[in-house]
């Protein structure tokens, strides 16, 4: 009768010693040392790449929100509008929160061709019909908000910055976690394929 071949237990794992990948001993795997080599890679890319990143995304996000910037400057106008009816009473008058309120309101206002226009914008509360207010217009005649300011352009210039040197590191972690599980995929393949061939005459010769 032929026995079956007895389940593979992969060996376990080598000792926690430290640099342990880079000693030479006969249980030293090949793909040890390519994990050793692929952190080293790491160590040193990752650093290089998040500054490059950190650089080119701050830079091209700058250049980009501040011609958008120059763009809303150049077809966005400033003109006085008048309120058609009076902008609702915030129900806690004086807070903090009142005097960031804002209340969409109709509104009169001339367009930059001599045009009387009508549209929605949104005022400060408890002002009576017939305030005037100044609100930003696009050369369509239609209520938009302000140009893009230095400030704002600088600010979503280092958001942009922050998130691209936060992504790369998590990248290169990401990297050596799939280089790892490829890594030992290989081990447990080659653990299996061996012990395929040894535990029949292992089990034999008991």
């Amino acid at each position: 009768m032929v026995r079956a071949t007895p389940p593979a237990h992969p060996p376990e794992g080598p000792p926690r010693v430290l640099l342990w990948r880079w000693r030479r001993n006969p249980l030293r795997r090949r793909t040890d040392l390519a994990q050793a080599w692929i952190a080293v890679a790491l160590i040193l890319a990752v650093p290089a790449a998040t500054l490059t990143a950190m650089f080119l995304v701050g830079d091209t996000a700058y250049r980009h929100h501040e011609a958008t910037a120059q763009h809303q400057a150049a077809t966005r106008h400033h003109t006085t509008a008048v309120l058609l009816d009076g902008s609702p009473r915030h129900p806690e008058p004086g807070s903090d929160e009142a005097k960031k309120a804002l209340y969409p309101v109709p509104v009169r206002f001339t367009d930059p061709r001599g045009l009387t226009r009508t549209a929605e914008a949104d005022v400060e509360p408890a002002l009576p019909a017939g305030s005037t207010v100044r609100v930003w217009i696009s050369t369509e005649g239609k209520v938009t908000d302000p140009p893009l300011t230095a400030e704002q352009v600088r600010d979503r210039a280092v958001g942009y910055a922050v998130l691209a040197t936060l992504a790369v590191p998590l990248l290169g972690v990401a990297a050596y976690g799939y280089a790892n599980r490829r890594l030992e995929r290989h081990n447990l393949a080659r653990w299996e394929a061996a012990w395929a061939d040894t535990a029949p005459r292992w089990t034999t010769s008991r």
